[in-house]
């Protein structure tokens, strides 16, 4: 594997769904051992970059590169190689509910290694201890609170040691504890297993204090990107909009429609 700055590299990339443009020509850079956020509104290709990171989708246009290799020009087996060297954690975690706390962090340790049982329960056991959970690994994931769950699901994410994690919205409907504590250990795994993490999410002021860098999309396109304090003191209206929770901006309150009046009007003679 080719060793660069980056561990990912977006460059020029276009995606469709058919004749439905959801990235219109993206550039993006990864370092090795930052923690970088993608935000923006729901539908504006953020889940789609990560499924293109993760070679899940090729790109229409465009490369993608991790660890300096093209995604595209990967074989079946280079591929799922290479992804043994990632972890995702999904929204709202996506535990296996049949299986246990521990055995839900073993999965990956055993479908992919040879190691012994023994050294799989050493494994799983720092991985929950490092997520705050080792009292919990005999539970289902019907016991666990969200906040709980979540935290089984990173334990799950970082258990070989991946040089990549991908999390997709790891905020969504936590409390403010849970959220808070998320937040720090996306921070602290990251920089304890030196690797690199992508976090798409809509929740601006968690990840404004523990991210290195952000990349604000819309509509397919990059629109504003930098470091946590360029992106607060932005002027741009859009990221001002989007970190201040702005009513009135770039993206609109009111659905297009009919002037209000003219709605009043039809109605009044109507009836």
């Amino acid at each position: 594997m080719v060793l660069t700055d980056n561990l990912v590299e977006i460059e020029g990339v276009e995606f469709r769904y058919d004749v439905r443009a959801v990235l219109k020509g993206i550039d993006m850079r990864f370092p090795r051992g930052q923690v970088i956020s993608i935000m923006g509104l729901s539908g504006c290709g953020k889940t789609t970059t990560l499924k293109l990171i993760g070679g899940q989708l090729r790109p229409t246009r465009g490369v993608v590169r991790v660890g300096g290799r093209a995604l595209h020009e990967l074989d079946m087996h280079q591929m799922y190689a290479l992804r043994r060297r990632m972890g995702m954690l999904f929204q709202f975690g996506a535990l296996f509910t049949d299986m246990s706390v521990f055995d839900n962090v073993a999965f990956q340790l055993r479908e992919h290694t040879d190691l012994s049982e023994r050294t799989i329960r050493d494994l799983v056991l720092m991985k929950l201890n490092a997520v705050g959970l080792r009292g919990a690994q005999q539970l289902m994931p019907s016991e666990l609170s969200g906040g709980m769950a979540r935290r089984v699901a990173l334990a799950r994410a970082i258990a070989l040691d991946p040089m990549l994690i991908m999390y997709d919205e790891p905020f969504a409907g936590l409390d403010p504890i849970s959220l808070g504590v998320i937040g720090n250990l996306i921070r602290r795994l990251n920089d304890a297993l030196g690797a690199t993490s992508i976090v798409v999410t809509h929740d601006v002021q968690e990840s404004l204090k523990i991210v290195d860098y952000v990349y604000f999309m819309s509509e397919g396109v990059v629109v504003a990107q930098g470091t946590p304090a360029q992106i607060i003191a932005s002027d741009e209206d859009y990221v001002r909009q989007f970190v201040h929770g702005q009513m009135d901006g770039p993206v609109p309150f009111q659905y297009p429609g009919a002037p209000y009046r003219q709605d009043l009007r039809l109605e009044a003679v109507g009836g």
